[in-house]
């Protein structure tokens, strides 16, 4: 019997005799322990814990917030992004909140020698590989008229080449342990928008990735999913030539162009990534999931 200090609650059943019809009654009383193991049960996203993930772009934006998310929950780090300085930073506030030392694998993705190499770290370190969540990602503003052929490469390079180069020598890892695979594409691949034009063609095709790889790696139940945020509070406008007063009002023509009258958090972002990398979504795959407070729904008017 239990502590009456360890009991959270006591439940009563009825149930009914089949000989007799009498209704019986009994009582069961449940403990911390129960409660612990209930809420394991029901949230399903603690599955992250002891996972080993590898998230591209954690230096910063949407990736930054999925290692500290990730982190919380439990998984073991390994954590790729150009700015060695903001990584480590990030990999502190990691380690501030009781989780494992990440393993920091820096370096710019575009360079297939240093994807050889992230992959080749990760799983030396580790043992194996569960998670990857490919968020690494540049935007550039340009038209058909003034992208040049050298800022449209560089652009698919980034989002997409090097997406599917680490995401090819990362597979087999993830076969072994039956892993997730998660992408992070954009509101921009499934509705279309003037000015950013090489950025959208590369969210359109990761999520074509994502739903191809889906099935191709479906009978060796790897799953593969996708978020599509709409505009998150980041500094990748900034860094694609917005200054300060251009992106306030970029910020401020968010409310009327997201259906919930607010840019997004890259926390909400990080939320989804985890939901599709966990077993709470062992039966989803294929899926590009809109995380863009609905615009994605949304029709000029």
């Amino acid at each position: 019997m239990a502590a009456s200090d360890d009991i959270i609650y006591t439940a009563t059943y009825f149930s009914v005799c089949c000989d007799c019809r009498t209704v019986l009654q009994k009582q069961h009383q449940y403990n911390k322990n129960d409660a612990v193991i209930m809420a394991e049960d029901a949230f399903k996203v603690s599955s992250l814990k002891g996972k080993v993930t590898l998230i591209t772009g954690a230096s910063s934006g949407i990736g930054a917030a999925a290692s500290i998310l990730f982190a919380k929950l439990g998984a073991q780090l390994a954590l790729n992004g150009r700015n060695m300085d903001n990584l480590a930073k990030i990999a502190k506030q990691c380690t501030d909140l009781g989780a494992t030392e990440p393993l920091l694998v820096p370096g710019d993705l575009i360079n297939e020698e240093v994807v050889k190499s992230v992959v080749e770290q990760t799983v030396s370190h580790f043992g194996r590989l569960d998670v990857l969540v490919n968020s690494a990602g540049i935007l550039a503003m340009g038209s058909i008229e003034t992208t040049n052929l050298a800022q449209f490469d560089q652009v698919m390079n980034v989002n997409v080449r090097s997406v599917y180069h680490l995401t090819q020598l990362c597979v087999p890892h993830l076969i072994q342990t039956k892993g997730s695979i998660v992408n992070v594409s954009s509101v921009n691949g499934q509705r279309s928008f003037p000015g950013v034009l090489a950025y959208c063609m590369s969210k359109s095709a990761i999520d074509q990735f994502t739903r191809c790889i889906a099935l191709e790696l479906s009978t060796k139940q790897v799953r593969v999913n996708s978020v599509c945020p709409g505009v998150i509070i980041t500094e990748v406008h900034k860094r694609a030539g917005l200054d300060e007063e251009q992106y306030a009002k970029f910020l401020e023509k968010s409310k009327q162009t997201h259906a919930l009258g607010r840019p997004g958090e890259g926390e909400e972002v990080a939320h989804a990534i985890a939901f599709l990398a966990s077993d709470a979504a062992s039966f989803i795959t294929g899926v590009n999931l809109p995380v863009d407070g609905g615009r994605h729904a949304m029709c000029p008017r």
